[in-house]
C-alpha cells in the first residue's frame, strides 16, 4: 500500500540530527557518520520519501568527506565489468576471472553478471558461493558481485554494493524489482525512465536504513546503441549523487571483431533521436562522450559536479583462450541460469574480448585498500585510466596561492579571484612490455580546461564550447619519470581541468580519430585519461 509513503516518517535516532553522537550506539553512529559523508543526516530515514529532498539540496552535499592527503593514497587497478559462466553470452568461471586479474596486476574485481529472469532465479547465489570461494582463495582481491543492470528506459550499468550485512539479499532483491529484462521496462519511454530513477531511490533507501554500506552505479557503453540521453545522466545524478557517478569513458570488448567495444551500431527504435551518427563510433577506443573534446562529458562537468570516467574489460570470452563453453540443449541457460564449467577446444578465440586487467585498467586513489576504500575512490573520482600499460603511475596536484592541500583527481580547490593556480603532473612511463610484447612510448600528454558555467538549462545539451588544450607537454629522451608543470595566472571564474594522453600513432592533429570499421587494432592506438579537479573562485 504505496499511499503511506508520503508521509514524513518517524527517523531512526541515527537519522535525526537532534540526537546527539554519545547517545547511539556504536552500529547507529557508524551509520551517521557514513549518511554524514553522503550528506543524507535529516532526510526522512525509510520509505519511498527517502532523498525526497529540493534540487538545491542534492546539488552540493552538504558534508564533503575529509579531503585526504595526495600522499597518503594507495593506487590500485580494477576492473568492474567482468561476465562469467552465468550470462547468456559468456562462459568463464569466477575463479578464472580472478586468477586472469591476478595475473595482470588488478587489486580489485567486479562480477557483472547480466539482469535475466534465469540469472535472479538461479545464478544470483551460484555466483555468490563462487565469489565467497574467491575470496578466500585470493584474499590480495578486492572482489565483488555486483550486477550488470538493464537499465528501464536507458542502456547497461554496473551496479554494486558494500553490504552491512547481506549483500546477496540486497543484490536479489534490487534485480528482480528494478531490472528492465525481469519487469518488461527496457523500451524507452517516461514511464520506465521514471522506473531506473526508482531504482536509484531504492538503493538509497538501503543505505538508509543501514541494509547496505554504499552502492554504486557506472552507465557502460553509453553510446553504443545511443540509448542514453543527456537528460538521463542528469537525472540520475540529481536522484543519488553518491550512488550514479560516471560512465565508462572507454567501452571493454576493445578486440571485438574490428569494432573497438563493439561500436558499429546505428540507432534504433529506442535510440536517443539527438546524437549524431559519428556518436556511435568510438575514438581512440573510447566512447565519442568522453573522446569528443566539449561534448557530452564536458558538458556534464561544466556544471561544477563530478561525473566520473572509468574503463574495464568487459569480457565475456577471451582472447587466446582456448576454453569454450560445452555444447548444451537448447534452453539450458533459461533452465539453469547460467553455462556448465568451460572445457579446453584446443582452439583460441581470435576475435575476442582482453581478459581483465589485460589491456584497460582503472586506477582508483584510495586510502585504504578495502571494499569501501575503492568504492568511495571511485565515488570522489580519485580515477584515472589507460589502455595497453601506456603509463604506469599518473600523479596530479593542483595549487593554489595561499597554501592549504593541493587537489588531486576528482578534488577541489578555492581561490580568490585574480591569484593563480598551479598544475604539477608527475608521470612515469612504461618499462616493462605489454601483452602484445611491446612496451608503448607515451608520445604526448595534453592538459585540457573547461569552463564551469552552472547548471545546464536545456537538460538534453551535450556540448560545453568553451573547453580548449591549454598545453600539450611532449616527453624528450627516455626518462621513465617525467614531470610537468602549467600556471594559470590571475584567475577569474571557476573551471576544471583534466589530462589525456597519446602514443601518437593516430590521430587528426591532436584529437583522437575516429577507428576504423572493420580494421581497429586496439594496440595500435592507445590512450589514457585522468578525471578533473575543480577550481572553485571566491
Amino acid at each position: 500500500m504505496g499511499h503511506h509513503h508520503h508521509h514524513q516518517h518517524h527517523q531512526e535516532p541515527y537519522a535525526d540530527a537532534t540526537v546527539p553522537d554519545a547517545e547511539l550506539p556504536p552500529g547507529d553512529l557508524a551509520r551517521r557518520r557514513f549518511l554524514q559523508r553522503l550528506g543524507l543526516v535529516g532526510v526522512a530515514a525509510t520509505g519511498a520519501g527517502v532523498l525526497a529532498t529540493p534540487a538545491s539540496a542534492s546539488a552540493e552535499p552538504k558534508h564533503r568527506p575529509a579531503v585526504p592527503d595526495p600522499r597518503r593514497l594507495r593506487w590500485l587497478a580494477g576492473d568492474h565489468h567482468v561476465h562469467t559462466q552465468s550470462s547468456y553470452d559468456a562462459m568463464h568461471t569466477v575463479a578464472q576471472q580472478v586468477a586472469a586479474g591476478r595475473e595482470n596486476g588488478l587489486d580489485w574485481m567486479v562480477i557483472t553478471d547480466h539482469g535475466h529472469v534465469a540469472h535472479e532465479k538461479f545464478a544470483v547465489e551460484q555466483t555468490y558461493a563462487d565469489v565467497l570461494r574467491a575470496r578466500r582463495a585470493n584474499p590480495s582481491m578486492l572482489l565483488w558481485q555486483g550486477l550488470e543492470w538493464n537499465v528501464p528506459s536507458g542502456e547497461h550499468a554496473t551496479v554494486f554494493f558494500d553490504a552491512a550485512r547481506d549483500e546477496l539479499t540486497a543484490l536479489r532483491a534490487f534485480e528482480k524489482l528494478f531490472d528492465g529484462n525481469i519487469n518488461g521496462t527496457n523500451h524507452t519511454s517516461p514511464a520506465n525512465e521514471a522506473t531506473a530513477l526508482a531504482g536509484l531511490r531504492w538503493m538509497s533507501g538501503q543505505i538508509d536504513r543501514g541494509a547496505i554500506d554504499s552502492a554504486l552505479m557506472i552507465a557502460n557503453h553509453p553510446s553504443r546503441n545511443g540509448r542514453y540521453s543527456p537528460h538521463e545522466f542528469r537525472n540520475y545524478r540529481d536522484t543519488a549523487p553518491h550512488i550514479a557517478v560516471g560512465m565508462e569513458g572507454s567501452p571493454g570488448a576493445q578486440n571485438d571483431g574490428g569494432h573497438r567495444g563493439g561500436y558499429g551500431n546505428a540507432p534504433g527504435t529506442d535510440s536517443w533521436t539527438g546524437w549524431p551518427s559519428e556518436s556511435y563510433r568510438t575514438f581512440g577506443g573510447f566512447d565519442w562522450m568522453t573522446a569528443k573534446l566539449g561534448g557530452l562529458w564536458d558538458a556534464m562537468l561544466a556544471e561544477g559536479r563530478g561525473w566520473w570516467i572509468t574503463s574495464n574489460s568487459d569480457v565475456h570470452s577471451a582472447t587466446g583462450s582456448t576454453l569454450a563453453s560445452p555444447s548444451v540443449p537448447d534452453g539450458w541457460y533459461d533452465a539453469h541460469g547460467r553455462y556448465p564449467d568451460p572445457v579446453d577446444t584446443g582452439t583460441p578465440h581470435t576475435y575476442a574480448d582482453f581478459w581483465p586487467g589485460q589491456f584497460s585498467r582503472t586506477v582508483v586513489g584510495a586510502t585504504s585498500p578495502t571494499f569501501r576504500g575503492v568504492m568511495e575512490a571511485i565515488r570522489q573520482g580519485r580515477v584515472w585510466v589507460a589502455m595497453g600499460g601506456l603509463v604506469s603511475d599518473l600523479d596530479v596536484r593542483v595549487h593554489g596561492e595561499g597554501g592549504g592541500h593541493p587537489a588531486t583527481l576528482g578534488g577541489r580547490i578555492t581561490v580568490r579571484r585574480g591569484a593563480n593556480v598551479t598544475v604539477r603532473v608527475t608521470v612515469r612511463t612504461a618499462t616493462t612490455p605489454n601483452a602484445s610484447g611491446e612496451i608503448p612510448r607515451l608520445a604526448r600528454l595534453d592538459l585540457i580546461r573547461g569552463a564551469v558555467t552552472g547548471p545546464a538549462a536545456d537538460r538534453d545539451s551535450f556540448t560545453n564550447p568553451q573547453v580548449s588544450v591549454v598545453e600539450s607537454f611532449t616527453p624528450r629522451g627516455h626518462a621513465s619519470v617525467l614531470h610537468f608543470e602549467h600556471r594559470f595566472r590571475n584567475v577569474r571564474e571557476p573551471f576544471y581541468v583534466r589530462l589525456r594522453g597519446t602514443d601518437g600513432k593516430r590521430s587528426n592533429g591532436l584529437e583522437p580519430m575516429m577507428d576504423v570499421q572493420g580494421a581497429a587494432a586496439p594496440w595500435d592506438d592507445l590512450w589514457c585519461y585522468a578525471n578533473p579537479i575543480f577550481v572553485d573562485v571566491r
